[in-house]
């Protein structure tokens, strides 16, 4: 009798497994979908899918839900963003894109190529002062300017040179980094592929930014209660992502981060299914790709101290398929890091949990320097990896092979910890 109830006990956990990513995809599904236009802020995309995930963690069976508004200041592109070389156009999104923080630009341009070889600033800027280069755009490679950032921020300024802007070429694919566009700069940035064309005479540019002054936004917290009050653990995971790159281009965010979001609406259903033994809290926040804004306002303003949080899990772009189960843990949480490698070890979730240095590079940031207990897992690397913050991280693209392997370390050092 031992043996058939063991072996049901095994069948149905498999089901449970199997119904558990099914659920998981779907809401990865659904939150990648054109209907929340990449989970931005122009169109409301952010607050359409928080309210989605209000709903879903009311099914998932969640004792409590609710939401905490802040507001943010962000830049956005959610009309034109047009461009051509010499007449041939560019496609934005892969043959374009442009700085999160750059303003608007109408026009038609000369381009002036940055002699790299030959390097001198002085001469740049007496080269641009000259009538056949007035309102120029400057092109020069990235990294080369990295290596030269005092003159290229003159170059960016509008004191600080007659140009009209600049054009840096970057590896392909193009990202969209729009982690810091809470201001707009003097001139617009651009960044194109390798390909560019170097012998080109003129760009022309159509572009529009549209920039929101405290945009109203929120952060989804649910509530499983547990046997004990006294302490609880913490799953989060952001939703908001990148938006619109004009109008017909946005990032669907499949992997950063439907993934995260959709694993903590799992745990929640799990939890409510099997009584925990504290209380459980799952915070999707918004604001993650406006750095960090919507967990830096949760831990100004917690709705439980922080001094109670047995442990965090920030769980973020677990959508791909390395073996190598990448985390970062605060000062605190390392305590219980042995732990979570004895149990990888004896289960075979991963074949290692390769540990970085602590970074403000997700929403576990904010807690870690407020002493919180807190790991941050992303399993980054594998086939997903290529489409970061590319329009390319979408459905079509999507994997799934970190989620229950994720899910099951979490769940497994839960019962042990």
């Amino acid at each position: 009798m031992r043996k058939v109830a063991l072996i049901i006990l095994v069948f149905v956990s498999s089901a449970l497994a199997a119904q558990d990513l099914d659920h998981y995809k779907s809401i990865v599904k659904e939150l990648s979908s054109a209907k929340y236009q990449g989970r931005g802020y122009a169109r409301d995309g952010a607050n359409k899918a928080g309210k989605y995930l209000q709903k879903e963690f009311v099914k998932a069976g969640a004792d409590e839900v609710s939401l905490q508004p802040f507001t943010l200041d962000i830049n956005t592109f959610p009309k034109k963003m047009k461009m051509s070389v010499d007449g041939k156009k560019l496609v934005a999104g892969e043959d374009f894109t442009v700085r999160e923080f750059t303003p608007g630009a109408h026009g038609s341009y000369p381009l002036y190529y940055v002699d790299t070889l030959n390097y001198n600033p002085d001469k740049i800027f007496a080269d641009l002062a000259l009538p056949e280069n007035k309102g120029a755009m400057v092109v020069c490679d990235f990294w080369f300017t990295y290596k030269h950032s005092k003159d290229f921020r003159r170059l960016e300024s509008k004191d600080g040179a007659p140009n009209a802007g600049v054009v840096y070429t970057w590896e392909t694919p193009l990202k969209f980094y729009k982690a810091y566009g809470e201001k707009v700069v003097d001139k617009p940035i651009i960044w194109v592929g390798p390909s560019f064309p170097k012998g080109a005479k003129s760009v022309k540019v159509d572009i529009d930014n549209l920039f929101l002054d405290d945009y109203e936004c929120f952060n989804v917290i649910a509530k499983v209660e547990g046997a004990r009050h006294d302490s609880c653990y913490v799953f989060t995971a952001h939703y908001d992502h990148l938006g619109n790159l004009g109008r017909k281009v946005f990032y669907a965010g499949a992997n950063d981060n439907a993934s995260g979001t959709a694993a903590i609406v799992t745990l929640a259903k799990h939890y409510a299914a099997n009584k925990p033994p504290y209380d459980m809290y799952f915070i999707a926040f918004s604001g993650e790709d406006a750095n960090l804004r919507g967990s830096q306002y949760y831990v100004d303003h917690p709705v439980i101290p922080l001094s109670q949080i047995k442990y965090l899990f920030n769980i973020d772009m677990i959508g791909d398929n390395n073996p190598v189960q990448y985390c970062e843990l605060s000062d605190e949480g390392m305590r219980a890091f042995a732990l979570l490698e004895r149990i990888n070890e004896r289960e075979h979730y991963f074949k290692a949990l390769n540990r970085g240095n602590l970074a403000a590079n997700s929403d576990h940031y904010p807690f870690a320097v407020r002493h919180v207990p807190c790991i941050f897992l992303e399993n980054e690397e594998g086939d997903a990896f290529q489409y970061y913050h590319t329009p390319k991280d979408n459905w079509q693209n999507a994997v799934f092979d970190s989620y229950e392997p994720v899910f099951k370390l979490v769940t497994t050092f839960i019962n042990e910890y």
